[in-house]
């Protein structure tokens, strides 16, 4: 199976968005197809043998919408640029679109008080057409609030013959409906051709049917006057409508831009230049011109433009935007520098390795991208409604206007008219389209912003979830790397340390055991010269001995001190002590004398008894996994407060603990950073990976922690609560608007209060009802997770 993705041009509302969808999903050799409002494209999972990627375009161009293929050269920088501009472009032109449509609805309103003026006053044979305003109340508003000022501001307007203001108000109203509102129509009228409907549908038949009303009473007025009707004109009523909805669309763009700054932000960190050695001199050079290999200077202050590793320097580097790690690194020859982050202090050079869209910077950028085109499981209710809800709109305002026809004492076509348009336009399937994918968005990126990238609006639901957190051991709870941890010299040696840390580690040079270099580790940190040993034997199990500077010096566990008959009784309670909570302690003899004792252990990182008390604190059960003994992960899980250990497993273990954990009904997450745990990171509900191990856990997961750090974790699930939080509010809104909003707009409120909803009014709650959802999930950015 292959998997692409596809712009996709003219969505407009959840309507489309799953029309798309679902005519996708039907093709023969497509698995899986997500259609993304927010993201504007469809994720596709085919067979490449079935159906070709062409054909996919194909099938959606079908359905009414654009659709291309992406340049297969294009990294994920380029893409990400594009889809701002034309996020800017789009916002722009809804900007300046309202602002028109909205001046000419002012001017409107004021060209249409003479009027209904004339239409309030008693027509020939004392019949009222108070009716005409009547039918309504926004109308009614502007006639008791505007006409008497504009009368005195304005008295020669209302001397104007009235066909010329009619003539006016038509041409003003074809305007702004073949420029502003253009696309209303043409993509309603495409939607019809391929036997659909949606947002735009319901726009353009509630204004177009205004539209038309108005036309036939100012060319054939008889036709409404014969049948006892007021000629009433809507004109003002349409340009106002579409206005509004136009500015709901400016905010909705403007929100939609903000959703993504997170993602916008890591683009921006992508330097344009880099200074580069080439033929033994310093030039600066496009970052898209450097190849593998290149030498690259970096001075204090810059950022660094592409992935290598330092070659020659030393320096602290800033890499809290990729990893949310607030203190900077320090990077020295031999270690990894990411394009991106910021050289603090030092200046340095390295060797380029990784370019373009195979860098650390466009993997994230990729990851995050298709994270926040993916499609959370809530999602399912609202693309069923979305479905089929523009057709029952429909049906509510034909059903609408004959109930009012039927049973209004008073101008019921008039009424009925108002109240269906009102229907029509009211009705808003672009809350529900938006409400989880701008949620997803913005939680993806507040995640990166945190060191966590979430791989999909699935894992971001399932997170939410979770009752049980499994965690690797080694690598995850533990540093991952063997540490001096205890060191004391008796006998000669009492007050010469570091002269016996210099003889053991010497000793260890010759070793390939991890507890030695974890002793020779220590004695550079001190500093110390060491010298090769002579005579090195290692003894599997035991320990190691030789002769270092002339001394005989052995180390090892207490059998191996018997054999060089010496007697270390001591020290073996602290000995004991030290083995107890989990650390390997060392025996240490020269010249045949005990001289001390030294204890080695990988040690629980600063951060893991953070976070797993706030695993605790969530309603968390904490497991560890572990392939080491029994005595060493039971002190470790002592002193980290881990609720239960499971010791001696290996990688098929970890797999079968997991599924029993899961057979009992828990919601289970795994982290780990190891090959061995990739199996069981797979078999988890939710795999988290620590981006600082090796690629078969990162590829596995679910979620990725930039930095190895439990408390990222912790913010994950953090993130993941609130979020679903986010989603069920804006869902809740989206539907509650609808169920409301509708019933309000027919006129069930009527018979008992006298309220009937304006058209106008009803465009200006369709308009801002989908803003409300951005503007909620945009809360999650200031949200406080940490």
């Amino acid at each position: 199976m292959s998997t692409i993705r596809i712009p996709v041009s003219g969505m407009t509302c959840a309507a489309c968005q799953s029309r798309v969808q679902r005519t996708l999903q039907k093709q023969t050799g497509v698995e899986d197809a997500s259609v993304n409002l927010m993201m504007k494209s469809a994720t596709i999972t085919f067979d490449p043998d079935t159906v070709t990627p062409e054909a996919l375009v194909d099938v959606i161009r079908d359905t009414g919408y654009g659709a291309e293929l992406s340049n297969p050269d294009q990294t994920a920088f380029d893409e990400q640029e594009a889809r701002d501009r034309a996020q800017d472009a789009e916002y722009h032109e809804f900007k300046r679109k309202a602002i028109v449509s909205g001046v000419i609805g002012i001017i409107a309103m004021i060209v249409s008080m003479p009027l209904m003026s004339m239409l309030a006053m008693p027509a020939a044979g004392g019949a009222s057409h108070a009716h005409s305003v009547g039918g309504d109340p926004f109308m009614q508003w502007s006639m008791r609030v505007l006409d008497p000022p504009l009368r005195s501001v304005m008295p020669w307007l209302y001397d104007v013959p009235p066909v010329v203001l009619t003539g006016a108000l038509l041409v003003a109203t074809l305007f702004v409906m073949l420029w502003a509102g253009r696309h209303f129509y043409t993509r309603a009228w495409a939607a019809f051709r391929h036997h659909a409907a949606d947002m735009n549908t319901l726009v353009a038949v509630g204004t177009g049917a205004a539209f038309v009303y108005s036309l036939i009473a100012t060319l054939a007025p008889q036709f409404f006057v014969s049948r006892g009707l007021a000629p009433d004109v809507y004109y003002e009523a349409v340009i106002i409508i579409i206005a509004l909805i136009l500015t709901g669309n400016m905010f909705e763009a403007r929100a939609k831009k903000q959703t993504s700054s997170a993602l916008r932000a890591l683009v921006q960190l992508q330097p344009k230049t880099a200074r580069v050695l080439r033929f033994g001199e310093e030039v600066d050079a496009p970052v898209d011109t450097l190849e593998a290999g290149e030498t690259v200077i970096v001075r204090p202050g810059e950022r660094i433009p592409v992935d290598g590793d330092v070659t020659q320097g030393e320096s602290a580097v800033d890499e809290s935007m990729l990893t949310g790690e607030s203190l900077p690194v320090t990077k020295r020859v031999g270690d990894r520098v990411i394009g991106g982050t910021i050289n603090r202090t030092g200046a340095f050079r390295f060797t380029a390795t990784t370019l373009g869209q195979h860098s650390m910077l466009a993997q994230i950028v990729r990851l995050m991208r298709d994270a926040q085109g993916s499609r959370a499981p809530i999602q399912r209710l609202a693309d069923q409604i979305s479905g089929v809800f523009v057709p029952i709109v429909m049906s509510l305002a034909i059903a609408t206007f004959v109930v009012w026809f039927v049973m209004a004492d008073q101008a019921p076509a008039v009424r009925g008219f108002a109240a269906a348009v009102a229907v029509l336009i009211i009705a808003c399937p672009c809350a529900m389209g938006l409400a989880v994918p701008t949620a997803v968005m913005v939680a993806t990126g507040k995640g990166a912003e945190l060191g966590v990238l979430i791989k999909g609006g699935g894992a971001l639901q399932q997170a939410g979830g979770i009752t049980t957190m499994v965690l690797d051991k080694t690598g995850t709870v533990t540093e991952g790397r063997p540490t001096v941890t205890d060191f004391t010299a008796v006998g000669g040696y009492a007050d010469n340390e570091n002269g016996l840390l210099r003889l053991v580690a010497s000793l260890e040079t010759s070793s390939e055991h991890p507890l030695a270099e974890a002793v020779v580790r220590e004695a550079k940190t001190r500093e110390l010269s060491l010298v090769t040993p002579e005579g090195f034997e290692a003894v599997s199990g035991r320990g190691a001995q030789g002769v270092v500077d002339g001394a005989g010096v052995a180390v090892g566990n207490a059998a191996f001190m018997s054999d060089w008959a010496v007697d270390v009784a001591s020290l073996q309670e602290a000995a004991q002590q030290l083995a107890d909570n989990g650390r390997t302690p060392m025996f240490i003899a020269v010249d045949g004398a005990l001289s001390g004792l030294i204890a080695v252990a990988d040690p629980i990182k600063d951060t893991s008894r953070q976070a797993i008390a706030r695993f605790h604190e969530m309603g968390l059960e904490v497991v560890m996994l572990t392939g080491d003994n029994e005595r060493t992960a039971q002190a470790i899980a002592r002193e980290a407060g881990i609720d239960r250990v499971v010791a001696g497993v290996m990688p098929a273990g970890k797999v079968a603990e997991i599924v029993r954990l899961q057979g009992e009904g828990k919601v289970v997450a795994m982290v780990g950073d190891g090959i061995n745990d990739g199996p069981a990171i797979a078999q988890a509900d939710v795999g988290i990976g620590i981006g600082t191990g090796t690629d078969i856990a990162v590829e596995a997961a679910d979620i990725v922690l930039m930095r190895g750090d439990l408390q990222s974790a912790a913010h994950a699930v953090a993130l993941s609560r609130r979020t679903m939080r986010t989603m069920k509010q804006n869902l809740f809104w989206a539907f509650i608007y609808n169920v409301i909003g509708i019933p309000i707009a027919a006129g069930v409120l009527y018979p008992a209060t006298g309220l009937l909803l304006s058209p106008i009014l009803a465009s200006a709650a369709m308009a801002f009802s989908s803003v409300s959802v951005v503007t909620n999930s945009l809360r999650l950015r200031s949200a406080r997770i940490v």
